[in-house]
């Protein structure tokens, strides 16, 4: 691989640049100690909780940074952004803040509040597209009809830079630190921490974290340059990009030796962690790096840093995904029950399930199916256990009174 550094390439000095740019703009995020996630790893676990920053996300460091070093005659002509939400309310932010009109490109399927967000930080919205890459060509249409700057949400050295402070940050945070997780989707974040580690920390590794339904980053890194993977659906739409930028990959591809997939049962688990113990709303693709972790405690060397990118998550999402994180973690038992059709039947199964410690949380009863003998009823039972080894408890135990018990 060539040593030559292109023109993309961020170093400690243009980020300590862009920090002096940020002072008083992006909020220093705090490291939070983590005691659950220790004990698992064996180390010190600390969280770094960009969800905490303004706009409720990492974004508003690189879009500032950008923005900041647009000519008098730029400004003038205002700026255009696409963005799934964490970047549009960065831009929108930042242009408020350097007096700039803002335009920004949402999908029509953005969550509700961040939309929200955005229009109340000042920039008018446009809701258009299925995908981030239709809607990225919508915002490069409006930005040559109209002449304003568009601003990419990862795919430039001053985004990158702007980045890169959440790394210079850890580093005088927790000076030990030897393992960085960075949840990553174009690479604007994973890559300005990795620039920043490599001059601050270089005994330190940084590992991206993507999730494993748009995950473009393992084979792009393979092959050596950025390659394009099929849009799929993701409750990861922070990190949702089908192809790594130019800038970010040059810096990745030398700095970081290892790219990480997360399922979507990890992050699920993973949010339902950060909520029920570091007590902190995370969003799905802020998860990602937490996700890494529990999935592999022994994988990483501490003291380990998760970056918790982003805490901007729909209230109808995060019911979703609390319901699927227990699920995953065996907190959630959902079954079919095969009963006799006899008076008592189903207040007999209910007792049974009670006294085994569960709540139940839903019953359908249903006589009707081709899949049943006369004199059969199907019970769809969903209730709350205490854990995987409870809900393994509670299905023995109803198989063993009987019933027929088929999981969902």
């Amino acid at each position: 691989m060539s040593t030559t550094r292109s023109p993309d390439w961020v170093d400690l000095a243009a980020i300590r640049a862009a920090a002096k740019l940020l002072d008083g703009v992006a909020r220093r995020t705090p490291l939070a100690n983590s005691r659950a996630l220790s004990d698992t790893v064996g180390g010190p676990v600390q969280l770094k909780c960009e969800n905490l920053q303004r706009t409720g996300s990492f974004k508003i460091r690189g879009a500032y940074v950008r923005m900041h070093a647009l000519t008098p005659e730029e400004r003038a002509a205002g700026v255009v952004a696409a963005s799934a939400g964490n970047h549009a309310q960065g831009v929108a932010l930042a242009a408020r803040l350097l007096g700039m009109a803002a335009t920004v490109f949402m999908p029509v399927r953005a969550a509700l509040p961040k939309v929200a967000a955005t229009q109340a930080y000042g920039a008018d919205v446009e809701l258009v597209g299925a995908a981030l890459e239709e809607t990225l060509a919508a915002a490069r249409e409006f930005a040559g009809r109209t002449g304003a700057h568009f601003i990419h949400p990862f795919d430039h050295p001053a985004v990158v830079a702007g980045q890169g402070t959440v790394g210079l940050e850890i580093c005088e945070q927790e000076p030990q630190v030897r393992t960085v997780l960075v949840p990553t989707g174009g690479g604007g974040l994973a890559a300005g921490v990795a620039a920043a580690m490599a001059e601050l920390a270089p005994k330190a590794r940084v590992v991206a974290v993507q999730a494993a339904e748009m995950a473009a980053w393992p084979e792009s890194m393979s092959t050596g340059r950025p390659v394009r993977t099929p849009a799929r659906p993701t409750i990861a739409d922070g990190i949702a990009v089908a192809e790594p930028g130019v800038a970010p990959f040059d810096v990745l591809s030398r700095l970081v030796g290892e790219v990480l997939t997360v399922s979507e049962d990890s992050m699920s688990r993973a949010l339902l962690h950060c909520l029920e113990r570091a007590k902190l709303v995370v969003e799905p693709a802020g998860a990602a790096g937490v996700a890494a972790l529990l999935d592999n405690p022994d994988r990483f060397e501490p003291p380990v840093v998760c970056v918790l990118s982003g805490g901007n998550v729909d209230p109808l999402l995060m019911l979703h995904v609390i319901q699927h994180g227990m699920a995953a973690a065996g907190r959630y038992l959902s079954a079919r029950v095969r009963l006799a059709d006899r008076p008592g039947a189903l207040a007999e199964l209910l007792a049974l399930v009670g006294e085994l410690g569960c709540n139940v949380l839903d019953v359908e009863h249903t006589r009707i199916s081709g899949a049943l003998a006369l004199g059969e009823v199907d019970v769809a039972l969903s209730a709350e256990t205490r854990g995987p080894r409870h809900r393994i408890e509670v299905l023995d135990a109803l198989r063993a009174s009987g019933h027929r018990v088929e999981l969902v």
